[in-house]
């Protein structure tokens, strides 16, 4: 099972939206409720037809808002006025057909002013408050009248006494609710803009690392040409080849030397796009066993290939995704020199498939305090110079190709680090070119 290291976050407009609709039904089960009180209960007739509306207008809308935020991820400052001031006018609709300002229900309007100073601008905010203003002075001034029946009718001022305490308590609920509710979405709001902050400083940083590594590998390739040259000229000589143990180890500094030029190439080649430069065709298959094969040639014990995918989807082969790939098997394979597992299998829905990739060892493990930090540019505890600057890269990668990672100590002993990538950003599109 692949385990996300985040999901999908709201943005602060679109949990205000969702906000608002949850007391738009808290508004339409409230309204429902107090006109079957006052028309059951207390025996005051209504005029139930337009008071009906109100509640009805209501649902209606926040049907169609659902359908809206299953699209939509944020929302302007317009959109989030003109959806209180939804709200602001079926309140105001339903007083003045219930005695508009001798109503207690009156108070919340200040509810609505109080949201909207929290969700909104201060230009947007300050516009709720004068229409519900506005709305107030229409109420003072032109409403329809209930007719209270007995004893009511003998002291109305009583029933609008009891009213009040109801309306009073009914908004302060509701504002230590919504509040405490629109407080906790700017935290989170503050939190994700704090991930942001942390991921634009880690990614700045990988930009220098790689004009630095890209600027190094140009100033390398010239020197390393040149022994490559003078290695040739070498091995033609008469001494050298007549000699086998000194032509043996010419040619494994040739070939030493071939390593470090591909090196160079593949840092030369990271330091573009993401999908790199020239890059290959293949399937999922072939490029999962392409990196092993090439892997076991390179570590002194057994790498182990587990490989569960269902379905061979044709991908371009990034050979920055290669190289950080490489990266966690080199780091497996320090720890755990004997034996290290690669498992590969395919999860999600065939729209949205991901590639997950697993890697384990039998080593010691990930320290407690580093789990925290796995990502974060130095963090290791190998006490040499440079050391996490592998698994840095790794997740900034992965998270470039919108995947992620996870770290975790596995049960048994060992660590294990999969990575998690979306097919649909390594898939061959339709303008690329087949080899």
């Amino acid at each position: 099972m692949f385990l996300p290291s985040g999901g999908a976050l709201n943005s602060p407009s679109r949990s205000s939206v969702i906000l608002l609709t949850q007391l738009r039904w808290t508004a339409v089960f409230g309204q429902l409720a107090t006109i079957v009180v006052v028309s059951a209960g207390l025996g005051i007739r209504l005029p139930l037809a337009p008071l009906l509306m109100a509640p009805l207008l209501l649902i209606v809308v926040n049907l169609m808002v659902a359908g809206v935020l299953k699209r939509r991820r944020a929302f302007s400052q317009r959109e989030l006025f003109s959806a209180l001031m939804i709200d602001v006018v079926a309140l105001c609709w339903q007083l003045y057909h219930s005695g508009g300002a001798t109503n207690p229900f009156t108070f919340l309007f200040l509810l609505q002013i109080v949201i909207g100073a929290i969700i909104l601008e201060a230009r947007w905010s300050w516009l709720v408050a004068v229409n519900a203003c506005l709305c107030m002075a229409l109420l003072t001034f032109h409403y329809t009248p209930l007719r209270l029946p007995p004893p009511h009718s003998g002291d109305p001022f009583r029933l609008y006494i009891q009213g009040s305490l109801f309306c009073f308590v009914l908004a302060a609920v509701l504002l230590i609710v919504f509040v405490v509710r629109l407080d906790r979405n700017r935290r989170e709001s503050d939190g994700q803009l704090a991930t942001l902050r942390q991921q634009a400083a880690e990614e700045d940083h990988i930009i220098r690392m790689g004009l630095l590594a890209s600027g190094a590998a140009h100033e390398l390739g010239t020197p390393l040409s040149s022994i490559s040259v003078i290695l040739g000229d070498w091995s033609r000589e008469p001494l050298i080849a007549g000699d086998p143990d000194m032509a043996a180890d010419l040619a494994d500094v040739r070939r030493e030397l071939e390593r470090c030029k591909t090196i160079v190439s593949g840092i030369l080649m990271s330091a573009g796009e993401v999908r790199g430069i020239d890059p290959a065709v293949t399937g999922v298959r072939a490029f999962i066993e392409d990196i092993a094969e090439e892997w076991r040639a390179r570590i002194p014990g057994e790498l182990r290939l587990v490989d569960r995918v269902e379905e061979d989807v044709t991908i371009i082969a990034d050979p920055g995704l290669r190289q950080v790939i490489g990266n966690v098997v080199d780091n497996a394979a320090e720890v755990s020199p004997d034996l290290v597992v690669m498992e590969a299998w395919t999860d999600g829905d065939a729209g949205a498939r991901t590639l997950v990739l697993t890697v384990s060892d039998r080593g010691p493990g990930f320290a407690p305090e580093m789990l925290g930090r796995i990502g974060q540019p130095y963090a290791s505890t190998k006490g040499r110079d440079g050391g996490g600057l592998g698994l840095f890269l790794v997740v900034n990668v992965i998270r470039k190709l919108g995947g992620a990672v996870h770290v975790e100590n596995r049960p048994g002993g060992g660590a294990s680090v999969q990575l998690a990538i979306p097919l649909a950003t390594l898939a061959l599109n339709d303008g690329d070119e087949k080899p």
